[in-house]
């Protein structure tokens, strides 16, 4: 994949001039070659403007996850709030599926059990495993975890609004979330496509319910892995 920076014809200057005259959903495309849907994105804003380096959460950082439950995929997604900028940073992910309740309570666990957590509400009916609610399977695993709004559209407009305006940075390691991001997209009726968005889903959760963040308690500092943490071997970062 060759990018701008390998084209040696072109000065600054050009480059400059061709990155204004290029729609805003198709800057990545078009500079660096990374696919983009264009006019069926959801959210139509270049991941240039808001993915960063990871980088060490500061501990006295509100924190929560959004996660979405299933059994073909399971995604929970952590965010972090920089109170003076108002920003959230998404700093880690867990993404897997066919797997039991109690193996992504743990992977959730180990970032933290302190953090708590807005989960699909419709977790509190019955799926992945006949007779059983995941809602209640979920929070006896020892997650700390509430109803999440579920406000499609808003949660969609809220995660944009703050994606255009610079209130919502991801870090570069959660792949997962950056594949889902550059597929998600609407069909020519204008309905979403439910396929392959399960880090979408968990993102609106989080940020439909971000004023519920808490700071680490005292006890937990120095104990929690930051956002440069090592790969999780099965469940992404």
């Amino acid at each position: 994949m060759a990018t701008w920076d390998d084209c040696a014809h072109l000065s600054q200057e050009e480059k400059a001039e061709l990155w204004e005259s290029i729609p805003p959903y198709q800057r990545d495309a078009r500079s660096k070659g990374i696919p983009q849907l264009g006019s069926g994105a959801i959210y139509p804003v270049p991941e240039s403007e808001f993915v960063v380096k990871p980088f060490e959460i500061p501990g006295h950082w509100p924190r929560l996850y959004g996660l979405d439950v299933g059994w073909n995929k399971t995604a929970a997604i952590w965010g972090a709030v920089d109170r003076e900028s108002q920003t959230v940073y998404l700093y880690s992910e867990h993404y897997r599926g066919q797997a039991e309740p109690s193996v992504h309570a743990d992977a959730v666990r180990a970032r933290g059990e302190w953090i708590p957590g807005a989960i699909d509400p419709a977790a509190r009916g019955r799926g992945q495993r006949d007779g059983e609610q995941l809602w209640y399977d979920y929070r006896n695993l020892g997650l700390h975890i509430f109803k999440a709004n579920n406000a499609v559209e808003s949660g969609i407009q809220n995660v944009y609004q703050r994606l255009s305006s610079g209130r919502l940075k991801v870090c570069e390691n959660l792949g997962n979330w950056l594949a889902e991001y550059r597929i998600y997209r609407r069909d020519d009726k204008g309905n979403i496509v439910k396929d392959n968005d399960h880090a979408m889903d968990a993102t609106r959760y989080l940020i439909q319910e971000i004023d519920k963040a808490i700071v680490m308690p005292m006890e937990d500092m120095g104990e929690l892995p930051m956002g440069n943490m090592e790969k999780d071997a099965v469940g992404g970062y």
